[in-house]
């Protein structure tokens, strides 16, 4: 299962990107575990300037905005 963090400060945004996620994620078949994280101290800690962000595995893979399909996909596709 891989673990999912969403760094951000809890918008519509922030929730568009866990949602993404989650049917990036159906549609490939790969069992996740979203959090969302919205205490800045926390975002911080990941190295995270700039939100919303995307954590996969304890991997920073996108800070700023929201991520493409496209690529959340493939992060997800990665073993």
């Amino acid at each position: 299962m891989k673990e999912i963090i969403v760094p951000g400060p809890g918008c519509k945004r922030c929730a568009a990107t866990a949602e993404m996620v989650q049917a990036a994620a159906e549609r490939l078949g790969v069992p996740v575990h979203i959090e969302k994280v919205t205490d800045y101290a926390a975002i911080a800690g990941y190295g995270i300037a700039a939100t919303r962000g995307l954590v996969i595995d304890g991997q920073v893979v996108h800070a700023g905005g929201l991520p493409k399909p496209e690529d959340v996909a493939s992060w997800l596709a990665r073993a």
